[in-house]
C-alpha cells in the first residue's frame, strides 16, 4: 500500500471520529465511550483497507463501484445494529 493512501485512510478515520468527540463537548445526546471510538476506527480503517485493497486488485472498473458500493452498505447495516439493533441481534448496543 502506498504510503499516500495509508495517510489518507488514516486521516479520514481520524477527522471521522473528531465529530463525535466534538460533539459530546456540546450535547448529552452523544455519549461515546472509549471502547465505542475503538470500534468505530476498526470498522472505519477496516473498509478503507478493504476499499482500497479492491481498487488495486480488480482490473476492471465494470465491477469496482458495484463491489465498494456493497462494501460500504454492508458497513452501514453494521453500524446501524451496533448503534440501534435494527436487526435485533445480541450485538445491538440497546
Amino acid at each position: 500500500m502506498e504510503k499516500k493512501n495509508l495517510s489518507i485512510i488514516l486521516a479520514s478515520t481520524g477527522i471521522l471520529l473528531l465529530i463525535p468527540l466534538i460533539a459530546m463537548q456540546f450535547t448529552d445526546e452523544v455519549n461515546w465511550s472509549l471502547f465505542d471510538f475503538g470500534i468505530a476506527a476498526t470498522l472505519l480503517l477496516v473498509v478503507g483497507f478493504v476499499c482500497e485493497f479492491v481498487l488495486r486488485k480488480l482490473k476492471t472498473s465494470k465491477y469496482k463501484a458495484p463491489v465498494i458500493m456493497a462494501i460500504i452498505v454492508m458497513f452501514l447495516l453494521v453500524w446501524a445494529e451496533l448503534g440501534v439493533g435494527i436487526f435485533g441481534t445480541p450485538f445491538a448496543g440497546n
